[in-house]
């Protein structure tokens, strides 16, 4: 599936005549956004908003058929966006960036912290073979947000990772983001539910 669509900052300018309020950014809490009224694609927990024509792709578990993440891909790179329930209160980040950077280490990687657009990130680089059998290395970025009982883990990969001039369009995709934690009781780390958008599911 193939998406472009306006960002909430357009809208505002649509709609609000002021000029002297910049327009919010997130990624935001569903109580904070009038879901009724947004352009999105709607996955459950994740509504999206890509800030350029992108392909939208979703990991989905062989066994389960459970939805594991979202992807958005395009020719120069992709972006990976999965949502985990959190404890009140902020924290989240950093306990989950030093997992990361020890996964990263097991597969033959390095991982850095550095501050980036939405605070401390993750700079990971892993081995990798291409296609044609070269040793190659895959490089990404890794932020987080934290929201209301909820944390958004974001993943950069390609060209935009590294060429900061070409990661606007994905930092502004993760802005616009929205989330919808749910109210039912889960324990911090639990990945919250994704599903096809309505306009993907398949009719028998």
């Amino acid at each position: 599936m193939r998406f472009g669509r306006r960002t909430a900052a357009q809208e505002a300018q649509e709609t609000e005549p002021e000029q002297d309020e910049a327009p919010r950014t997130g990624p935001f809490d569903e109580s904070e956004i009038d879901v009724e009224e947004r352009e999105c694609i709607d996955l459950g927990s994740l509504m999206i908003t890509p800030a350029a024509p992108m392909e939208l792709q979703l990991q989905v578990d062989e066994e389960s058929g459970q939805v594991l993440a979202a992807v958005l891909v395009n020719e120069e790179g992709a972006l990976e966006l999965r949502a985990f329930a959190s404890s009140r209160g902020s924290g989240a980040w950093d306990e989950l960036r030093p997992q990361i950077s020890e996964e990263t280490v097991r597969l033959g990687g390095s991982a850095a912290e550095q501050t980036g657009s939405f605070g401390t990130e993750l700079l990971c680089q892993v081995p990798v073979q291409t296609p044609d059998g070269e040793r190659s290395t895959q490089t990404s970025r890794v932020f987080a947000h934290e929201g209301p009982r909820w944390l958004l883990r974001a993943t950069l990969m390609g060209r935009p990772a590294v060429e900061g001039e070409l990661a606007e369009p994905w930092e502004e995709t993760i802005r616009q983001v929205v989330v919808r934690r749910g109210q039912d009781a889960m324990p911090p780390g639990t990945p919250l539910p994704l599903h096809l958008p309505p306009e993907a599911r398949r009719v028998d």
